[in-house]
């Protein structure tokens, strides 16, 4: 969930360098803490001790007495259990020295702290904000460029919040600048993932305020990835910024890509009454579908994330641990004889063991994913949401769209879809509409022209894209309202549920370029269509008629045949025309079934079905559909989505529909294949958004998982064409593919050359064996 390649490497290496010269100084004061203290507070449904001799026993017991968690301090003399009932009374013992700590209360999601914790003033610059269960979080507020000084308020104010280096204190605005004496190897700078909190908000006239999420950077407690504690800080730092005399309205609004676009999904659902508004780009609906697209581990972009998140939540005590500016900023506070940075790393070493959310061979535990879920928050959030994402996101995938299904009961919930990669949800399309909602939502303001923006984006898209070209950017509406109400009132009536771009790539800018050639409004999700079937036929065909015969195609799959991934790790993804190395399926290794050629535009919008009769000499068969658009003229056919699952869990939740399967991903549901026979399997389609326009035909190819996208890659063993899987087509339960087809889009009638659209490779045309 990256964002600026650019930069990343520079800063490892200053930050590594740094992080040598801090190990004497971080355990010296700990060893001091652990001979005098020992101290325990609750957070929610957590119990965590600092200040414990290293390597002592200690127990948790109950206001009753009774032991309920034990563990070991580790070299840090901290310890956090997990999983404690909410109550006041408990204590930990140190049976090793006989020592116990003072009464505390293990808090529950509903306790609320009282106002006097938001009475924390903010300065400019880095702050420690503690939170209400003593935790000290690292908090870097940035003025509006031009502005020196916070008397010089109220400012409309944003929060970004994420693990990564968010709150580096100084000043990203200075390098895109080019000011004198900024410097782009400063380990204290922020991380350009956070680009548009850091940089891109206060340039545009808003106080930001960077966030660090616990047990990352410089803020204290241990790492959960979106588990309570921080979804509840977010909480308390919303409250505490909206407190600030410097606030306007006293009103916070949340902006942030990617790990800054997920992170807003918990901390609005916990609903802090200070919140305005939040803007999340390119999130995920849920951790398991980005780990776990159709139950199958992600070995690929999921597995190096979590890994790179498991290092940053590493007390900088050594080479290579922790973030790089951590390491930086204790030396700095140090030189003033301070050492808050550094005493915040004493729980870093607890962090919640992340292989339970990311690693082979895991299901969907729900105690472990559901308070973890965007999807389950949205489904909280009452303020209003500026949504954006890409269907062919190369890193949080393509799933998000389940992101609009959670939160159809929010009026003020606006979401845009268009095809492309990660970066593409900051587009040129979509940041003047960005820009629009929150003047409206957190200014509280007719909208005004921005002089800075059309210098500004094109810049950064550039930069993003190895020089893209950039359509103009659309002017900012509703400047002549007569009020806020009516801008609000002209925003809800302009701006649809769901607004998809098309085409993306495909302008007269040239191939790759940022625009979209035509769009379409929605005003539900998925969208009011017809859900059209066409049948796995003989001889290849996708036929609107059943088949009046039963026949079986076979396969063997082997995704050792193919290359994993379509990208190098050092190929940038986001570039007009990326290297896309996106190998056809050997001839035996899949299926194709595919249309005639069309003799009228279809555009399908929505999520889709690949419903199977299926057999397989496996216990358990991964399957991959891959949707393609195939141009006969020139003998090639163009990416467009993909499916995956694993045959195991087919069982699917009462709430699925003819388009949109959805397994439940239970251990306790999963299913092997039979020994002998077939069973009904439907693969979820992660959602089309495209016109397939007349001359062109739609084809559907059935393979193990891999070879189709840039980064991720899937733990699907060879087969050593050693398994067959059989598809049955008619018969009483005929094999077919469910599509949401919408009329009434007003279609583009130039047909982009293959491969232009971004996110969207092309190949050449290849059969199989069953064509």
């Amino acid at each position: 969930m990256k964002i600026v390649r650019k930069f990343v490497v520079l800063f490892l290496t200053v930050g590594m360098a740094a992080s040598f010269l801090v190990v004497a100084p971080f355990s010296a004061a700990i060893a001091s803490a652990a001979s005098t203290t020992l101290q325990a507070h609750g957070s929610i449904d957590e119990a965590y001790v600092i200040g414990a001799p290293a390597g002592s026993k200690l127990v948790l017991k109950n206001s009753s007495g009774a032991t309920v968690g034990a563990g070991t301090a580790d070299n840090l003399g901290s310890l956090v259990l997990r999983n404690i009932t909410p109550a006041s009374g408990y204590q930990f013992v140190d049976t090793t020295n006989a020592t116990s700590s003072k009464p505390f209360t293990v808090l529950s999601p509903s306790s609320v702290p009282p106002n006097s914790l938001y009475n924390q003033p903010l300065h400019v610059g880095l702050n420690y904000v503690t939170m209400r269960d003593g935790i000290q979080i690292a908090m870097t507020v940035r003025l509006p460029a031009g502005k020196t000084s916070l008397s010089q308020g109220p400012f409309p104010t944003v929060m970004e919040y994420s693990g990564y280096a968010t709150a580096g204190p100084h000043s990203l605005v200075d390098v895109l600048l080019n000011a004198p004496g900024s410097n782009s190897k400063d380990p204290l700078l922020p991380s350009t993932s956070t680009i548009v909190g850091s940089a891109i908000a206060p340039l545009l006239g808003f106080a930001s305020v960077s966030v660090q999420i616990r047990g990352t950077g410089c803020s204290g407690g241990a790492f959960d990835l979106f588990g309570y504690p921080s979804d509840y800080d977010g909480y308390d730092a919303i409250q505490t910024i909206g407190g600030q005399p410097w606030v306007a309205h006293h009103k916070v609004a949340m902006v942030g890509i990617s790990y800054s676009g997920i992170s807003q999904f918990e901390v609005a659902g916990t609903n802090p009454p200070d919140l305005a508004a939040i803007t999340p780009l390119s999130p995920t609906d849920d951790l398991f579908s980005t780990g776990y697209p159709g139950g199958i581990y992600n070995n690929g972009f999921a597995k190096s994330w979590i890994a790179d998140r498991i290092n940053d939540a590493k007390p900088a005590t050594a080479a290579g641990g922790g973030q790089p500016w951590t390491a930086a900023e204790i030396q700095a506070e140090a030189a003033q004889g301070v050492t808050t940075c550094l005493n915040n790393q004493a729980l870093h070493g607890q962090s919640e063991q992340l292989s339970k959310l990311v690693g082979p061979g895991l299901a969907r535990t729900p105690s472990l994913f559901d308070p973890r879920s965007p999807a389950k928050w949205a489904s909280k959030i009452t303020v209003p949401v500026f949504l954006v994402g890409a269907l062919q996101d190369e890193q949080t995938g393509p799933q998000w769209p389940a992101l609009v299904t959670a939160l159809n009961k929010n009026r003020n919930a606006y979401a845009t879809m268009v095809n492309g990669g990660h970066i593409d949800s900051l587009g040129p399309a979509t940041i003047t509409r960005w820009l629009e909602f929150l003047d409206i939502y957190l200014k509280q303001e007719v909208p005004k022209a921005s002089p800075i923006l059309p210098v500004l984006a094109p810049a950064l898209y550039s930069n993003f894209t190895d020089g893209a070209a950039v359509m103009p950017l659309d002017p900012i509406r509703f400047t002549n309202a007569q009020n806020v109400n009516q801008a609000r009132a002209l925003f809800r009536i302009q701006d649809p549920k769901v607004r998809v771009l098309f085409d993306y790539g495909g302008s007269a800018l040239g191939a790759g370029s940022l625009q979209p050639t035509y769009e379409a409004s929605f005003n539900s999700w998925p969208p009011a269509g017809v859900a059209t079937t066409w049948f796995l036929a003989p001889s290849g065909a996708l036929s609107p008629s059943k088949p009046s015969t039963t026949t079986k195609n076979s396969y063997t799959p082997a995704p050792e045949d193919r290359p994993a991934t379509t990208l190098s790790s050092s190929d940038n993804a986001w570039a007009a025309q990326p290297p896309f190395n996106w190998t056809p399926v050997p001839s035996a290794d899949g299926l194709a079934y595919q249309t005639p050629v069309l003799t009228k535009d279809v555009t399908i919008v929505g999520p889709a079905s690949l419903n199977l009769t299926l057999a397989s000499t496996a216990k358990v068969t991964d399957l991959q559909v891959s949707v393609t658009e195939v141009r006969p003229s020139t003998n090639q056919e163009e990416y467009i989505t993909s499916g995956f699952l694993s045959s195991s869990n087919r069982t699917l939740l009462p709430t699925s529909t003819p388009i949109w399967p959805q397994p439940t991903y239970l251990l306790t549901d999963q299913q092997a294949m039979p020994k002998n026979g077939s069973v009904a399997v439907r693969v979820p389609v992660d959602t089309i958004a495209h016109t397939f326009r007349a001359g062109t035909a739609i084809r559907i190819v059935i393979s193990a998982p891999g070879g189709d996208r840039p980064s991720w890659a899937f733990a699907t063993p060879a087969t050593n064409h050693q398994v067959t899987n059989t598809v049955t087509l008619g018969g009483a339960k005929p094999s077919s593919f469910v599509v949401n087809v919408v009329h009434n889009v007003k279609v583009s009638p130039i047909l982009p050359g293959c491969g232009a659209l971004r996110g969207e490779p092309c190949r050449t045309y290849t059969t199989l064996n069953n064509q």
